[in-house]
């Protein structure tokens, strides 16, 4: 699962290392160590630009909403609970489907926060019946410090109730594609706690390296077996998890501080 992440990098330095041909000063966003649902977030996307006449797709930062709206739902209600689309179903299920195949995103970040939880829990959640409650908050990230990229979905929804010309007529959402928590050791672990990411949560970002961006953000691969394998996970040994504040739990905090690695779990909770 994904339900928080953190964002801090620019858009000049998204810009060079997604080598983005297009992006709007007027679209930035402020640095955010707390992105919620909802949030409008950074995406990644290849596609025509408006207005003009050469079809050949344009490498671009956008700003999202995150949580997809598929574009034949009546409302926009669903698009907070639509956060996460699996890795295994992204390709069957209707909300799902026709995004997965010609509307790829990748949505940068630093990282991504969880919250460990205990092993009856888990259980439950591989089910895919609600648990909490959420206990210690642990911070994943490359080991190496570079950027995590997501992979994701986008979708665009007509609001019919608002004129053609109105700024908010039409919607972009997105949504993070998750796999299976991988069961190998992290490339650094905390002195205390886990050691591998599955014995966080069973779930995790589907994080793509660099040697697969450009397929994953190619309009024109739409054949369902070729975008499959596109699905796999990243090579393991690649990430490290920390301890951090539960101030992180509170959307409405916001700031570096809560990406400071702690020694040790925070009094009263447990891993």
């Amino acid at each position: 699962m994904c339900g928080r992440y953190a964002a801090s990098r620019r858009p000049e330095d998204l810009a060079g290392i997604f080598e983005i041909e297009k992006w709007e000063p007027n679209e930035s966003l402020e640095p955010d160590y707390n992105v919620a649902p909802t949030k409008e977030v950074y995406a990644v996307l290849d596609r025509p630009l408006k207005d003009v006449e050469d079809p050949k797709p344009v490498r671009q930062l956008r700003k999202l909403k995150w949580g997809l709206v598929p574009s034949w739902s009546k409302t926009p209600e669903g698009g907070a609970r639509m956060i996460n689309a699996r890795a295994e179903t992204v390709h069957e299920k209707p909300s799902y489907r026709r995004a997965f195949s010609t509307r790829r995103c990748i949505l940068p970040a630093d990282g991504y926060y969880e919250w460990v939880t205990g092993s009856q829990e888990r259980d439950l959640e591989v089910e895919g019946r609600k648990k909490r409650p959420r206990k210690q908050p642990y911070f994943v990230t490359p080991a190496d410090g570079s950027v995590f990229a997501m992979a994701g979905l986008y979708e665009f929804w007509r609001d019919r109730t608002l004129p053609d010309d109105h700024p908010q007529a039409w919607w972009v959402t997105c949504s993070v594609i998750t796999t299976e928590a991988e069961t190998t050791p992290l490339a650094v672990a905390p002195a205390e706690g886990p050691h591998a990411l599955a014995d966080i949560h069973p779930r995790m970002p589907l994080m793509l390296t660099p040697d697969r961006w450009d397929d994953w953000l190619d309009p024109a691969r739409t054949d369902p077996d070729g975008l499959t394998s596109l699905l796999a996970p990243p090579p393991a040994g690649l990430m490290r998890a920390f301890p951090v504040s539960t101030a992180v739990s509170n959307v409405r905090n916001n700031g570096p501080e809560l990406l400071k690695e702690l020694e040790a779990p925070e009094e009263g909770t447990l891993f």
